[in-house]
């Protein structure tokens, strides 16, 4: 379970982009899996059609699993986890070593 949300800065922890921060575009919880703004871009090849009389060849990104991503703490600039608690009837995110909230 992950309680990263759409639009959440995020940084990779492990794999080709590992170091790489981008934003979070959309979440595939039942996959555990998310596409991350600019990290694992890869070729996608698209035959003829009547948009593209000559074919193309686009770069895109493509999912990357959810256990290679963590939230990135603007004010150190690393990753950390998540948790939650309750704040004046609010369930929020807060951020583990530190216990700071997390504007959502």
């Amino acid at each position: 379970m992950t309680r990263l949300k759409e639009g959440d800065q995020v940084i990779v922890l492990s794999g080709a982009d590992s170091g790489k921060t981008g934003r979070l575009i959309s979440i595939n919880r039942s996959g555990g899996m998310a596409v991350v703004q600019g990290i694992n871009m890869k070729w996608k090849h698209l035959r003829k059609s009547q948009e593209n009389p000559q074919g193309a060849r686009v770069e895109r990104e493509y999912p990357i699993d959810l256990s290679n991503l963590a939230y990135l703490d603007a004010a150190t600039g690393k990753g950390v986890r998540l948790g939650a608690k309750i704040e004046g009837g609010k369930k929020v995110r807060v951020m583990r070593p530190s216990g700071k909230t997390v504007e959502s």
